[in-house]
């Protein structure tokens, strides 16, 4: 059975540089500036769901995977996009939720989460079983990573049944951490050779002892880390002289790519060099909705210029707000002084701020702010002063200055630059 996934494989196995978008992100105007993308490269859209925002709990978005499913297949079909286009991809399945409970139940905990996600529909699955729970040595050995990777392909592949053939998998152990850096960074290196031919290896053998070999075909990409991240400041590009031997690890391997995290923020060309060296799936999600956040701010500041004041969404101010009075998905990560964390709340590169977009007050006030915009209008020089790149698709036709165009717009400037470095359909993108 096919996957969508597959045409990526084939291509880059036959020496042309060419991958594919990883959409890791619930908001659904990022996913409508997806499906818009999508529609206008004529590719295939990619979009994952991570385990700590959608699982069979509902995770912190209050979604469970069929809940996520039906927002990405309403917004795919509201705007026209097949959805025999559309990957759902699961993303960091495994214990990571419940590393404060023993091994046997987090991995108990594992075992539905997967379950779940296959049973909704999701095709792409990646497992990361890196994490180390109550009890475990920490860091834990490749063998047990291995063990508890083949496991959840177990669990997998017994739910789908007669549609296992249509899963694609994901494995290893060098995966940036879910919800991006606690601290700022000293630098990234990049993945051994010697240790990814041994994660290679020990998951192989651990599929034939948990009698999944059948399945190791169908694991289409490996993560290793080929030195990019970011933390609150501060981006590490890309440098392909530091894995000229790491990129060779899967020449052997005839379904195999590799899969990068935390390509957020990096430079067309970083991400085209990427995709040329084999990262065939580009992972962005942070990047995404600090482009969202970007253009709210950006018609905030359009607002103030022309709605009175007590009429104003005031949407600035009410994020940091609700972000002050719920401070558990930011303080953690923002160090230094109050003025600092401020700074940091509003525009650091591992954007917290995503967190809070679903919070009703939030929501409410991005209403309010399009509502405004939407009875007064937006004058054109006003556009050009905050949002110029849109601007000048207004002039020439290609966008409407409708307030929620400007902002998918906005987030398909980040979409576009992947587009470009994945060269898919080998089209340039308005």
């Amino acid at each position: 059975m096919c996957n969508p996934l597959d045409e990526v494989v084939r291509r880059q196995k036959a020496g042309e540089p060419h991958g594919i978008t990883s959409v890791c992100s619930a908001h659904p105007l990022v996913i409508e500036a997806a499906v818009r993308q999508a529609l206008t490269s004529g590719g295939v859209l990619l979009v994952e769901a991570t385990s700590n925002q959608v699982d069979q709990y509902g995770g912190y978005t209050g979604m469970r995977p069929e809940d996520f499913r039906e927002l990405v297949h309403g917004v795919a079909t509201e705007h026209g996009l097949p959805l025999d286009r559309v990957v759902l991809g699961g993303d960091h399945l495994g214990p990571n939720r419940w590393r404060s409970l023993p091994p046997q139940q987090a991995m108990a905990e594992a075992d539905a989460l997967v379950a779940a996600y296959v049973r909704a529909g999701f095709t792409k699955i990646h497992l990361d079983c890196s994490f180390s729970c109550a009890g475990d040595p920490a860091p834990l050995t490749d063998d047990v990573v291995a063990e508890r990777t083949a496991r959840l392909v177990r669990v997998a592949e017994e739910t789908a049944g007669d549609s296992a053939a249509a899963l694609r998998y994901v494995i290893g152990t060098e995966v940036p951490v879910p919800g991006g850096a606690h601290e700022t960074l000293e630098g990234m290196a990049a993945t051994s050779p010697q240790a990814a031919r041994l994660t290679l290896e020990r998951n192989r053998s651990a599929f034939t002892a948990h009698h999944v070999a059948h399945a190791w075909p169908r694991v289409m990409a490996m993560v290793v880390q080929p030195g990019v991240e970011f933390d609150h400041l501060q981006v590490f590009d890309y440098r392909r002289e530091r894995t000229t031997e790491l990129r060779e690890v899967l020449a052997d391997e005839p379904h195999m790519v590799f899969e990068a995290h935390s390509t957020d923020y990096q430079t067309v060309d970083g991400l085209a060099d990427l995709v040329a060296d084999h990262w065939a799936v580009l992972k962005v999600g942070p990047g995404l909705t600090f482009a969202l956040r970007e253009a709210l701010f950006a018609l905030a500041a359009v607002e103030d210029e022309l709605v009175a004041p007590r009429m104003r969404s005031q949407i600035t101010e009410v994020v940091d707000r609700r972000m002050r009075d719920e401070p558990s998905r930011w303080s953690g990560y923002y160090e230094g002084d109050a003025a600092e964390q401020r700074l940091a709340r509003r525009y650091s590169y591992s954007d917290r701020m995503r967190y809070y977009w679903p919070d009703p007050e939030i929501a409410a006030a991005q209403d309010r702010l399009f509502a405004n915009l939407s009875t007064v209008g937006i004058p054109l020089p006003l556009l050009s002063a905050h949002l110029p790149d849109q601007y000048r698709r207004v002039r020439t036709g290609a966008l409407t200055p409708t307030p929620q165009d400007l902002v998918v717009d906005r987030i398909r400037d980040v979409l576009r630059d992947y587009d470009r470095a994945c060269r898919v359909q080998d089209k340039e993108y308005v």
